[in-house]
């Protein structure tokens, strides 16, 4: 799903819970939400992911989990999670169609780059990746700025992933749009995967969520 998020988490979980609503109607099996989706959490938003942050059993996951449920759908979202009073995870929730989380990926490699410094909000996973069993096979998570780094995705190939699914917030600037796409065919195609891609539209972000198969062919995206 690409969409835009808002300071008001309740907010963003109505708007969630519609859209999962949506997808089920039209017969899918995932639901891939953005990053930083449960809360705009950014410069100049009033908000901060530590002031955003919530556990994983809070109440923005268990509402994500229970219309996983009610819809017998996976849901995939990029939250922050609750660390402590000054940082928060960047944390993506994995949750399968019973309404279990079957894996938290806490993002390792922050987006210090291009004049941005993630790491003064967010503190970084210290977990090796992994994959998470699944109906359709092994599946790999990443995150936005991760796919400048190939070992992760190599990483998760070699786990046996068929399928790696990165809910993003890629920030506008000069040839990231390029560098998005050029990016994502290049590790599906490396790595002989699926690579489906959820990236925020609007505020800061450039939109352009994509589903590519492993010779590189864009198999859908939704623009800016």
């Amino acid at each position: 799903m690409q969409l835009a998020a808002t300071t008001d988490k309740a907010l963003n979980l109505d708007k969630a819970r519609k859209y999962i609503f949506k997808a089920k109607e039209k017969d899918a099996d995932i639901v891939i939400l953005p990053e930083l989706y449960m809360a705009l959490a950014i410069p100049g938003s009033g908000l901060t992911p530590a002031g955003a942050a919530e556990s994983i059993d809070g109440p923005f996951v268990s509402g994500l989990a229970q219309t996983a449920k009610e819809n017998s759908i996976y849901v995939v979202c990029g939250i922050f999670e609750t660390k402590d009073d000054r940082r928060a995870y960047n944390t993506t929730v994995f949750i399968n169609r019973d309404g279990q989380v079957i894996y938290a990926y806490r993002k390792t490699h922050l987006y210090d780059a291009f004049k941005y410094k993630e790491s003064d909000t967010i503190a970084p996973g210290d977990h090796p990746v992994q994959t998470a069993r699944t109906e359709f096979g092994r599946i790999g998570l990443m995150v936005c700025y991760e796919l400048r780094f190939p070992e992760i995705a190599r990483l998760l190939a070699l786990q046996g992933a068929g399928l790696i699914i990165m809910p993003s917030g890629w920030v506008r600037g000069p040839m990231k749009e390029a560098h998005w796409e050029l990016l994502l065919r290049a590790r599906a195609i490396e790595n002989t995967v699926f690579i489906c891609a959820a990236n925020q539209t609007g505020n800061i972000f450039t939109g352009n969520s994509m589903m590519i198969d492993p010779m590189g062919v864009i198999l859908a995206s939704a623009g800016e």
